[in-house]
This record gives C-alpha cells, structure tokens and sequence, in this order.
C-alpha cells in the first residue's frame, strides 16, 4: 500500500489549497501519488444530458467511463465508503496516497489551522505536523501556509522511513 497521509483541518481553513501545492511539489520531485477526497454532502460528477448521466438516471447502480486517457467511476452506495475501502480501490500503483478529511481515521495527518478558527481538531499524537498563521503550543513540526517545501521534506521523510520499514517486514531489506 501507499504512504498514506491525511490533511484535515475546520471548513474553510485552506485543506484544498494546501493540497494542490503539496501535490504539485510531490509531482515536481517524480512521485506517483492519488488524491481521495471526503465530502459529507452529496456530489454529482456528471452532468445531465451526458451519456454516463444517463446511464445513471435510467437505472444503473454502478458508471464506469473509460477512455484512452481516463476511467471514473460513478457508484451507487448505501453508506459513507470507509478510508480503507477506499484505499484497497485506489490500489498499490503510488508512492503516496493524500487524504482531505477523514480526521477520525488512524492515518497520520497535518492539520490545516487558521487564526480565529478555533483549536486543533486532531491531538498532537495523531499529527505530523500543523500548518498554521499563528504560532502554536505544540511539539509538532509547524509551518506556514507558504512553507510547502519544508512540508514536503517532513512527508517525504516519513515515506522513507515507511518504507525502509515495510522492506524489513517483507525481508527486502
């Protein structure tokens, strides 16, 4: 499995903007990563009219759409899919897998603070570190909104340390 990661935080404190530019700096230095994103409301992905909308509308639990380039699939569930689910179905083609939300899940996690927004969600054995606009009381790692480089380093560091421990585990060290 991937090196998984999760960026929690409250609404609105900057969880999709830190992402995009971690991904883009994990991109820049040649990892393969996914992305899951946890929304509590309900979304659409397609748009009606479009073949796929469709095939939903007519009566289909499950749209798969698949192009030289693209797959997405479209699902029908009963309940809120869990963090592992998703990870099983995302796979094993990744170095790292970044996860927006899920902050009761047992991954590690940065924790996106801003000022005025309340205290932290997570505690701080459960963190990594903290990307914050003030400074905090914590024995965790913290950095700035534009400090995603150092932030990098410190995921990177962790994937290291994974994975030299996943080689012992499987005898490949």
């Amino acid at each position: 499995m991937p090196f998984s990661v999760s960026i929690v935080g409250r609404s609105n404190s900057g969880k999709t903007t830190l992402l995009e530019k971690v991904v883009g700096e994990l991109k820049q230095r040649g990892y393969r990563l996914a992305t899951i994103k946890h929304s509590a409301h309900d979304f659409e992905l397609d748009h009606p009219g479009k073949d796929s909308w469709r095939h939903a509308k007519a009566g289909s639990d499950t749209v798969v759409v698949s192009s030289p380039r693209k797959m997405a699939l479209i699902k029908r569930v009963a309940r809120d899919t869990s963090l592992p689910e998703l990870l099983h179905l995302i796979g094993s083609d990744f170095d790292f897998v970044l996860v927006e939300g899920f902050k009761n899940s047992s991954l590690p996690k940065i924790e996106v603070h801003r000022k005025g927004k309340g205290e932290l969600l997570c505690s701080e054995e459960e963190l990594l570190g903290v990307v914050t606009d003030e400074p905090l009381s914590v024995s965790v790692p913290q950095f700035t909104p534009d400090e995603v480089r150092p932030l990098v380093d410190l995921l990177e560091q962790g994937f290291l340390a994974w994975r030299r421990a996943d080689d012992v585990v499987r005898g490949q060290a």
